[in-house]
């Protein structure tokens, strides 16, 4: 049997997963290693406070007081970046670390979807590995499966709930029957949250997550331009409404190819309840996607926490340890294309829109003829008055149309006078 090589690592970043990385690896260092056919050992650790209390034994050799020390080491083999964040220490320590021929392990999709098409060239010249997988949906092997697994086929389409945190709050929305505010600080309180959950509600953590699936499944370079939008605007009264409606509501995100552009995109989104993904609560991640031969193929599971990221950081790992060095974006460098971008304006949606409007006679007819003279076809009303209110609202649900076609007309509704407040447009995903 081939002689167990020797693999010395470097942890940068010991918050709750670092900690958590850190003893996951000594614990289990004995199957690791027989799994792997090699042997490893933790040399040095760093992070921004040495004095937090951390659940943790780090030996004084261990500690590293300059994190950038590490790179120029010669006893370091695999660095493992968990400081987070698309530039600073994180983006200091992953260049240089690559550029000085060390291996890197991360969990920072901000810094790969900016940064990715750059450090992706610098580790293959250097014939370094620069790994992911932990980078999007935690503990669901989709990176992994994308480079590997499903390797055979041509993706056309990968769409779901990459975020644990918005799909707990619209979750729990709907089951627990509260508001969006309160539903947030529960998040918090549970830690399913951090305490400013800002780019988990607004979308962006998804949009990171969405371009590095994107140039994975398409071959191409990172694509920056997306559509973003959050669940902040998502209230009780919609979550209700799609209910009636047969719906729930999910932040999704999605990337189509056709037609030679990339579609990338990230919204709330109406989805039927009796779909797969309707189905899919709480923390956990689910990721769709159609390709050939294979067809349609879905995997879930955790999305976030030290648990689920601790999985993939370790397959990385053990990756590293295996003596594969593969190119981070599946192939190399100088074989990916660049793609261009398809404007979500342009593609057809059924959506819902929901107005509040004065109730007085003649206004449903006003609001419909808009929509005709718009050419946005409709396909379902509902008219309910606001109790104690001169108010209704009015629900409705269009047939397949232009995104531009559906914007244009809300765009002059919301000049009405009729009209008390701005328009709500969530569409409708029927696959």
């Amino acid at each position: 049997m081939q002689k167990k090589k020797f693999f010395n690592i470097a942890i940068v970043g010991l918050g709750n997963i670092g900690s958590y990385l850190f003893n996951f690896l000594n614990k289990n260092k004995n199957i690791l290693s027989n799994k792997n056919n090699s042997n490893f050992n933790i040399v040095y650790v760093s992070a921004k406070n040495k004095n937090k209390k951390r659940n943790i034994k780090v030996k004084k050799t261990q500690w590293v007081k300059n994190y950038l020390d590490l790179v120029k080491k010669d006893n370091v083999d695999i660095i493992i970046e968990l400081i987070g964040g698309a530039e600073g220490p994180a983006k200091k320590l992953v260049f240089s670390a690559l550029k000085n021929k060390k291996h890197v392990v991360t969990a920072n999709k901000s810094l790969i979807s900016k940064y990715g098409d750059q450090l992706a060239n610098i580790a293959e010249k250097n014939k370094v590995n620069l790994e992911f997988e932990a980078a999007v949906c935690g503990g669901v092997p989709i990176i992994r499966s994308l480079k590997e697994g499903l390797i055979a086929n041509k993706i056309s389409r990968i769409f779901g709930i990459f975020n644990g945190t918005s799909n707990y709050v619209l979750s729990s929305m709907d089951a627990n029957k509260t508001n969006y505010k309160e539903t947030i600080q529960n998040a918090i309180n549970l830690g399913y949250a951090e305490s400013n959950p800002s780019s988990d509600i607004n979308g962006e953590d998804v949009a990171a997550k969405v371009k590095i699936l994107s140039s994975l499944c398409f071959n191409s370079f990172l694509n920056q331009k997306i559509h973003i939008e959050g669940i902040k605007d998502v209230d009780d009264e919609d979550i209700k409404n799609a209910n009636k409606l047969g719906y729930k509501i999910k932040l999704l995100g999605f990337s189509d190819y056709f037609q030679g552009k990339v579609y990338q995109r990230v919204h709330p989104t109406l989805v039927k309840k009796s779909s797969y993904i309707a189905g899919i609560n709480g923390v956990l991640n689910a990721v769709i996607l159609d390709g050939k031969p294979v067809g349609k193929n879905i995997i879930q599971g955790e999305g976030a926490g030290p648990s689920a990221t601790t999985s993939a950081l370790v397959s990385d790992i053990s990756s590293i340890m295996r003596g594969n060095i593969k190119f981070p974006f599946s192939i190399s460098n100088s074989k990916r294309k660049k793609i261009s971008s398809g404007d979500i304006s342009k593609l057809y949606f059924s959506s819902y829109i929901r107005l509040k409007v004065k109730d007085k006679y003649g206004v449903l007819s006003a609001v419909t003829k808009i929509f005709s003279d718009n050419k946005v076809s409709i396909k379902r009303v509902l008219q309910s008055p606001y109790k104690n209110k001169n108010s209704s609202s009015i629900i409705i649900i269009t047939h397949s149309s232009r995104d531009s076609d559906i914007k244009k007309t809300l765009k002059t509704l919301v000049k009405k006078s009729y009209i008390i407040q701005k328009p709500k447009l969530l569409r409708i995903e029927n696959d």
